[in-house]
């Protein structure tokens, strides 16, 4: 095992590393910039180093400040978290460089399925089932002939993207070639690669993940799917695992595929298979995230599986700890990510002083975060305060158990997201579980 890991990141992912790696009996580093210099990963951490100011070009994306960080410490391992330095092939090669372990998939796999065009056609040689595309594209003129042949709507994409950067929808020829020119724009800006490509756009379907994780000696486990149907803008609300839309011979083959999908990709780490479900139960790969998701803790919940935990143990060189026979699936869990913005101006940022702070608790109630009553929101990162997340043993008792908790939950001092959970978790569609992506375009406060 590590004699030290290094945590690349920030708020409550960072807390999450450091409890499993105190769990485990390894000593933490944290590195922060001045904006965090309150945070409670900082505090927490068996020691931490300022790397930069606080904007995160400065700071937590300072590759060379990170490593010197790591050297100085004496730090032979590096867990980048979600964001940031997660999906990073650049920085994982100079970690191996400096024979520092990256804790997370190999360069190559992240550099293979990190360019989605490649990853669709990776997975096509698999069987995994993808939806009607084409490679990057060079010519706007075959572009507009693929187009007609698939279909309109299509949709373009950045083959480096992300967190729905870089993606517009075309209903005609014309807006095709507009939106082509505004994508490749757009991955150049956000993503250095300006490279972009097309797919048939299912109108409306469910965002369903798969959850793996793999070792180095071709072992490969799923912990079912998660739903992250609503969405605002292609960034995830709520999520669920399971999906009430999944039925168990679906589950089934969405598991299988996902496995495929790692084991095409020569994969080792955590990490999640993305796939769209249309009407009929037909599912497409989307892309791959080559990291730990945000929400890896509701598949936890319904796993029993600390997958933290678990991706530290195979990045230090160890089999998997379970087969998927040891995996049993139990009960429902449902996470709000509950962020500091207004929702009455359209979810608009706001950072600020926390003044009171009250968690909710009880059986089955689970609050990952970084923040207490005087902790200042900074406004140059994500306005993540918490992950909220309950379980119980059918959908509708978690519903309840996540109404509950909302109402308990107290945060003053600046506006957050947790007036909008409430009246979410009460509407009749959600609580029907008959919803698609495309649940916020018709959503009315009641």
């Amino acid at each position: 095992m590590f004699k030290k890991v290094l945590i690349a990141n920030r708020g409550e992912v960072a807390l999450r590393i450091i409890r499993a790696c105190r769990e485990i009996g390894i000593p933490t580093v944290a590195v922060y910039s001045q904006a965090d210099a309150n945070s409670l990963h900082v505090s927490l951490a068996t020691e931490a180093y300022c790397i930069g100011a606080n904007k995160s070009a400065k700071s937590n994306l300072n590759i060379p400040a990170i490593i010197s960080a790591a050297l100085i410490s004496g730090a032979d391992a590096i867990h980048p978290g979600y964001g940031f330095m997660s999906e990073r092939a650049d920085f994982a090669e100079i970690c191996k460089e400096h024979n520092i372990t990256f804790i997370g998939p190999s360069p190559e796999s992240m550099q293979l399925m990190g360019d989605k065009a490649t990853a669709r056609k990776t997975m096509a040689a698999k069987n995994v089932p993808i939806t009607p595309g084409t490679g990057i594209i060079t010519d706007i003129e075959e572009a507009k002939k693929s187009a007609e042949k698939f279909g309109y709507p299509v949709i373009i994409k950045a083959t480096a993207g992300g967190g729905g950067k870089g993606m517009r929808v075309a209903n005609t020829p014309e807006e095709l070639e507009q939106n082509i020119t505004l994508c490749r724009q757009e991955a150049e800006k956000f993503f250095g690669n300006p490279d972009v490509y097309m797919e048939k756009y299912l109108v409306n379907p469910r965002h369903i993940e798969v959850q793996i994780i793999a070792d180095k000696f071709g072992n490969v486990i799923h912990l079912g799917e998660r739903d992250c149907s609503i969405q605002r803008r292609h960034q995830k609300l709520i999520e669920e695992a399971p999906s009430p839309a999944v039925d168990e011979a679906t589950r089934k083959k969405l598991g299988e595929a996902a496995i495929q999908a790692a084991l095409a990709a020569n994969y080792e780490g955590v990490g999640t298979i993305e796939f769209l479900l249309d009407k009929d139960k037909n599912f497409y790969f989307m892309e791959m995230n080559t990291r730990l998701q945000v929400e890896h803790g509701i598949s936890e919940m319904i796993s029993n599986v600390d997958i933290v935990r678990e991706q530290i143990n195979i990045a230090s060189g160890n089999k998997l700890s379970y087969t998927q026979d040891d995996i049993k699936l139990s009960g429902h869990a449902i996470e709000c990510r509950i962020n500091a913005e207004d929702p009455e101006r359209n979810f608009l940022p706001a950072p600020g002083e926390i003044n009171g702070y009250i968690t909710p608790g009880g059986f089955g109630v689970r609050v990952d975060s970084h923040v207490y009553s005087g902790y200042k929101i900074p406004p140059y990162y994500d306005s993540l305060i918490s992950k909220l997340m309950c379980w119980a043993p059918t959908r509708e008792e978690c519903r309840r158990r996540m109404y509950r908790a909302l109402k308990e939950y107290v945060i003053t001092g600046v506006k957050t997201t947790l007036p909008f959970y409430q009246d979410l978790i009460e509407n009749e569609v959600f609580i029907s579980g008959n919803f698609d992506t495309g649940f916020m375009n018709t959503y009315k406060k009641s």
